[in-house]
């Protein structure tokens, strides 16, 4: 029960600064020194409460130009979930 971990294979464990895309920056301990990424708990829907669409090369613009919004998209949706 007592086994040491062996010597040499595993990857060092150092404190790692990670950069998101909305500007925040913080320190944890991860195997690489530098992260970055495109959500944080900052701006992430489930801890800040207010939605974000996050857009890859343009989609949702494109998806808007060709289709448009629609105008009552917030309200049409409550109404669903209610009934």
């Amino acid at each position: 029960m007592g086994a040491a971990m062996k010597a040499g294979i595993h990857p060092k464990y150092v404190t790692a600064r990670v950069h998101c895309t909305c500007g925040n920056e913080f320190l944890t301990r991860a195997t690489s020194e530098e992260l970055r990424v495109e959500v944080c708990s900052n701006c992430h829907p489930f801890y800040t409460g207010r939605q974000k669409l996050v857009d890859t090369g343009g989609r949702v613009e494109r998806f808007e130009r060709r289709y448009g919004r629609r105008p009552g998209a917030k309200k049409d949706q409550a109404a669903r979930t209610r009934s």
